[in-house]
């Protein structure tokens, strides 16, 4: 355990002498942030070589339970790449379209036309009305009406808000 500990010890002093050096390694960070990556590297690599050379004969037999789990102990070294030399992955553009949903409010025996127009004004935008009149009709002659088409999300707003102002809806029909 103390061979580990002088072996990191001597890798920050490695380290710090390697900091004194200029590095010039194209990247388009920033250059602070090339060099904190660059010392990182450089750290990895020096505390990848101390722990491969390192006999953990001596720590089993201190530790005997706990053997099996310094044995496997490996550190991966990450490395930094300039943007000349990495493999880019190309996007797969598709063309999928956003989910869409239809809002139906029914028909029922406790709502007014002026409360059903005053809903659709208030929720719907763009709703004018003479439309929502027209829809009011609707509502009451067939039964049901589409009072709006759009995005799945907006759609379960509209809904969510025709319905708490006590309007009758059927569920979120998708399309």
């Amino acid at each position: 355990m103390l061979r580990l500990l002088r072996a990191i010890d001597s890798t920050t002093v490695n380290l710090k002498a390697q900091l004194a050096q200029n590095f010039s390694v194209p990247s388009p960070l920033r250059p602070h942030t090339t060099i904190a990556i660059e010392k990182l590297n450089i750290a990895a690599r020096d505390a990848q070589a101390t722990v491969n050379n390192t006999d953990y004969s001596s720590f089993s037999k201190i530790l005997p339970r706990f053997a099996f789990v310094l044995a496997p102990l490996k550190i991966t070294v990450m490395k930094s790449s300039s943007p000349s030399s990495s493999t880019l992955l190309e996007r797969q553009k598709t063309n999928q379209r956003y989910p869409e949903a239809r809002v139906i409010v029914l028909d029922d025996d406790v709502n007014t036309y002026q409360h059903v127009v005053d809903c659709l004004r208030k929720i719907i935008p763009g709703m004018d009305e003479d439309k929502a009149w027209g829809l009011a009709r609707r509502i009451d002659g067939q039964g049901s009406a589409e009072v709006w088409r759009g995005p799945l999300e907006q759609a379960e707003l509209y809904h969510q808000q025709l319905q708490s102002e006590g309007l009758t809806m059927a569920p979120l029909d998708r399309c």
